[in-house]
């Protein structure tokens, strides 16, 4: 038997209530996984944008790396991606027309061989006939000379080692001797001249020998330990950096005027590099540091300093109260050590000129990641030191001051060319709707240059500033090349050692001194010389002291 059910009218509006409710719990789940399926979607390419982005950064960095250790340190672009750019280049440098002098010697000298400096010692050997060949063939009578022809050698003469005895005479009085007088014979010893090193083996020139060996030819001291043994004489390394010490503690008193001398610059250039020391407390090295700071034109003097460290107090130890009486200028990279010294935390007035170089090696790194923009980025930054060089042909054309010219040209092209170029660098940052992300290398150029942009613009306001801070970088080369020899310091005090004659030495090449002469006069005479009177040992005194004689002649 079957039953025929029926729904009531209140039973069919809840299905449909029940349907309805269904239906739009489904279209919610159908909504919440297509959400979801979105956020994944997205959520994975912005992982891939990071991957990508990262493995971009360690190819850079990589790139980097092995330029460094394998690549030129030439900064060099190919010639061809600034043809590129060539239109830009005229527009906002338009060629200018350079009259040709009417001269007609070559301006620029051959590859020939050059004559040999006439200051060296000349030795002449003279080749004549043999004998049997005077008499002339023809008539049997005997030729005479008619000229003669010179012909030059460059000759090398080994260094050599020379044993110096002191003698001390000593006087009596024979005559108080034989009267057996109460005060005795009167004996006197003359006196010997103070020694750099008292009763020390080596005499100032095998120790600036040393000096100038290890501190401006680089070489470490097992070498010189063995070039000495070729000689016949067995000196321990570890007896001549004993003696590099005592001359250093010398020479300190002069190390500390010209430091004084280059604080009293108005513009000085500084760097850093590291360098490992050994420390006995733990295993293995430690990270050191040089600094270096140059002195202007009317100071010119070359200081290193050592620290064991790159905290802030290096520098701010350094140029502590320097500009207190006067508006004084730091050029340095963006290191922020510097920063207290340009807020007046070291006592003076000190403001910040950045580094062009620096701003334009990060876009040159950048040029495999993005070598359009970096091309482009490196044709600006090419212009304004185009007018740093039309300043310089200028200033020795028309015998004129070089910065009164720099500051004059700077002032009609550089401060027009600096706004465009900073407008163009902003067009191309991604949040101005640009294509450089932030974190690209082209991106971290970018951020680097509008970081420093006021820095980077104040040398427009001065002629006396350089448009880079190349200089101390071209100071610090000297021991990045001494790493590579002697490897590392022995100890704090052995690059407190170093400091001092790093600067002895750079100050002497700064002035084209022999340091090896340098050094022998100075370490002869220094340890009797007051030193109220060490001015005359600074290397421009001593330069213009021993070439005075030479000119009046």
């Amino acid at each position: 038997m079957s039953t025929d059910a029926r729904n009531t009218p209140a039973e069919l509006d809840q299905l449909r209530q029940d349907n309805a409710r269904l239906r739009a719990e489904r279209q919610q789940l159908l909504d919440q996984l297509h959400e979801q399926q979105q956020h994944h979607e997205r959520t994975v390419e912005e992982l891939q944008q990071q991957h990508d982005q990262k493995v971009e950064e360690l190819q850079h960095q990589l790139r980097q790396l092995l330029h460094r250790i394998y690549g030129r340190s030439s900064e060099k672009i190919d010639p061809k991606q600034m043809m590129l750019f060539e239109t830009l280049l005229n527009h906002l440098a338009p060629p200018v027309r350079v009259e040709e002098p009417e001269t007609s010697e070559p301006g620029r000298r051959g590859h020939g061989r050059r004559r040999l400096p006439g200051s060296l010692p000349r030795e002449r050997v003279i080749h004549d006939l043999p004998e049997e060949e005077k008499p002339c063939p023809c008539c049997g009578r005997m030729r005479h000379i008619i000229g003669q022809e010179i012909s030059e050698q460059l000759d090398y003469v080994p260094a050599k080692l020379t044993v110096i005895e002191h003698v001390r005479l000593k006087y009596a009085c024979r005559a108080c001797e034989q009267n057996a007088s109460e005060d005795g014979p009167q004996i006197r010893t003359a006196e010997k001249p103070l020694s750099p090193i008292e009763k020390g083996l080596a005499a100032p020139g095998l120790l600036s020998y040393v000096i100038v060996s290890k501190y401006g030819d680089h070489l470490p001291l097992h070498r010189l330990e063995s070039i000495l043994q070729r000689h016949g004489v067995e000196i321990a390394r570890s007896t001549m950096c004993d003696w590099a010490a005592q001359c250093a503690s010398l020479l300190v008193p002069l190390y500390r005027r010209m430091s004084n001398k280059v604080l009293d610059s108005r513009v000085i250039h500084t760097d850093d590099t590291p360098v490992d020391v050994l420390d006995r407390t733990q295993e293995g090295t430690r990270t050191g540091r040089f600094w270096v700071y140059l002195g202007d034109k009317e100071h010119p003097y070359t200081v290193f300093d050592y620290t064991p460290s790159r905290s802030r107090d290096g520098p701010m130890q350094f140029l502590k109260d320097w500009g207190q009486d006067k508006s004084v200028y730091l050029q340095a990279d963006a290191f922020g050590g510097y920063d207290g010294i340009y807020r007046g935390e070291a006592g003076g007035q000190v403001t910040e000129v950045a580094c062009w170089a620096h701003a334009r090696r990060k876009f040159y790194e950048a040029r495999n990641s993005d070598p359009a923009a970096s091309a482009q980025a490196l044709a600006y930054i090419r212009l304004l030191y185009d007018v740093e060089d039309l300043a310089k042909e200028s200033a020795a054309e028309k015998e004129i001051d070089l910065a009164a010219e720099r500051y004059r040209l700077r002032q009609e092209q550089s401060v027009l060319r600096l706004p465009q170029f900073r407008a163009w660098l902003e067009s191309q940052q991604a949040q101005a709707g640009g294509p450089v992300l932030p974190k690209s290398p082209m991106g971290q150029a970018i951020g680097y240059a509008l970081n420093q942009w006021k820095a980077l613009c104040v040398y427009t306001t001065d002629g006396d500033l350089n448009i880079d801070n190349n200089a101390s970088e071209n100071a610090l080369r000297r021991v990045a090349i001494g790493r590579k020899n002697w490897l590392f310091c022995g100890s704090d005090n052995g690059g407190t050692t170093a400091s001092v004659l790093f600067s002895l030495i750079a100050t002497c090449q700064r002035h084209k001194v022999d340091p090896l002469a340098y050094l022998r006069d100075v370490l002869t005479r220094i340890a009797a010389t007051p030193i109220s009177q060490l001015d005359q040992f600074l290397p421009d005194k001593w330069l213009a002291a021993h070439t005075a004689p030479t000119s009046e002649a």
